[in-house]
């Protein structure tokens, strides 16, 4: 067994680790009190490649393996989860859905697009369908050679930006998930419009917003899959969306650990460093125990996706472990910062609120422990 990475996966890592350093981190704290990001830095990522990486040659993307893309989000969430999760939204969910179910006819016409940067978003929840993502109310009614799209989307992240929207629709009148259909909508269609802005509380940089569908038309071509497979495209699309947001969660739970460390050399209490209190190392050493299983079982569920093997299990464990592990690892760097860490003036109190969302979003760590056990009741 070979824990090494490729030259290449170390190449892309230290590429990503000083484009963080450097362009992000300064104005990490900024964009978070801004609660916005500058197009400036959308467009050196753009020009870094940063939103093809995923996205296969052919049609002008990197082609990254999984275990490289888990590297660049880790180092991204490092400096800002805010950015990060625009990268991993895009890469993921937002383009997956139409690299695995779309034509070739609309892959040639989109996918380059979108590895140049145009953004996608994936517009699956409303307020009626969260965890339970069978319940979208969403319609899409066929006429001739188009759908009519009529619904409400919310907490859609890079809705604001997007150029490109992966939804989620239904044939009218039905319930369940058989009659759910995936369709790739261009966003500047009429009849497409951003509702509302949400107030975060964490990931600020990071635009999460409504979606309003009033009378969209969608060609029948941007169908994605046959009708009735938009279930399965969400979730298959979600599985490796969960590899990124556990190393989303890993990178801020590694920033927590670099500061706890870096503040409990300098802190003195009872006359000694912070450091040298055998409760404080007790705290640290669990931090980075907890976080590097998690990262291993992140690996494993990456290698297995490359391999062209079953991960949903293992995506859903590395997601459950690495999100919980790196809330854990905040709430240790805020109390090790003590009321230090309540202010803002520490990063602490940022990763605070950037990772608690993880253990939300692509799917709670509640449905992850139901998907686990399905599967191991099945095995």
């Amino acid at each position: 067994m070979n824990f090494d990475f490729t030259e290449n996966q170390t190449m892309f890592r230290d590429m990503v680790r000083d484009f963080a350093r450097q362009e992000i981190a300064p104005i990490a704290q900024q964009m978070d009190e801004e609660g916005t990001m500058p197009e400036t830095l959308v467009d050196k990522m753009r020009e870094a490649g940063f939103f093809g990486l995923t996205f296969p040659e052919q049609y002008g993307g990197m082609g990254v393996d999984t275990t490289t893309y888990a590297l660049v989000v880790e180092e991204l969430s490092k400096a800002s989860a805010g950015v990060s999760v625009m990268i991993c939204v895009h890469n993921s969910v937002g383009s997956y859905p139409l690299a695995m179910y779309g034509s070739e006819e609309i892959k040639q016409k989109y996918l380059p697009r979108m590895a140049a940067g145009e953004i996608a978003a994936f517009c699956v929840t409303e307020p009626g369908a969260g965890s339970d993502a069978a319940a979208l109310t969403a319609t899409a009614r066929k006429e001739g050679d188009k759908y009519i799209l009529n619904g409400g989307k919310i907490f859609v992240t890079n809705g604001a930006r997007a150029q490109f929207l992966v939804v989620l629709a239904r044939t009218p009148g039905t319930t369940g998930h058989k009659d759910i259909h995936a369709f790739l909508v261009e966003k500047d269609l009429p009849g497409v419009s951003v509702a509302k802005k949400e107030d975060k509380m964490g990931l600020r940089a990071s635009d999460t917003v409504a979606i309003d569908l009033e009378d969209v038309e969608v060609p029948a071509t941007h169908l994605l899959g046959q009708e009735g497979d938009g279930f399965k495209v969400a979730m298959s699309a979600l599985d490796g969306g969960r590899i990124g947001i556990a190393f989303q969660a890993l990178g801020i739970g590694k920033a927590c650990l670099d500061e706890a460390v870096k503040y409990a050399k300098v802190r003195e209490q009872f006359g000694k460093p912070l450091l040298h209190q055998p409760v404080i190392a007790n705290m640290i050493a669990d931090m980075g125990t907890e976080m590097e299983g998690a990262r291993l079982m992140g690996y494993r569920a990456a290698w297995l996706k490359d391999a062209g093997r079953p991960y949903t299990k293992e995506a859903a464990m590395a997601k459950v472990a690495a999100s919980e592990a790196a809330w854990r690892a905040a709430d240790r760097a805020v109390q090790i910062h003590g009321g230090y860490g309540f202010c803002r003036e520490y990063p602490v109190e940022r990763y605070y609120r950037d990772v608690r969302v993880t253990r939300i979003y692509e799917g709670t760590s509640e449905i992850q422990r139901m998907v686990i056990a399905r599967h191991l009741t099945r095995d």
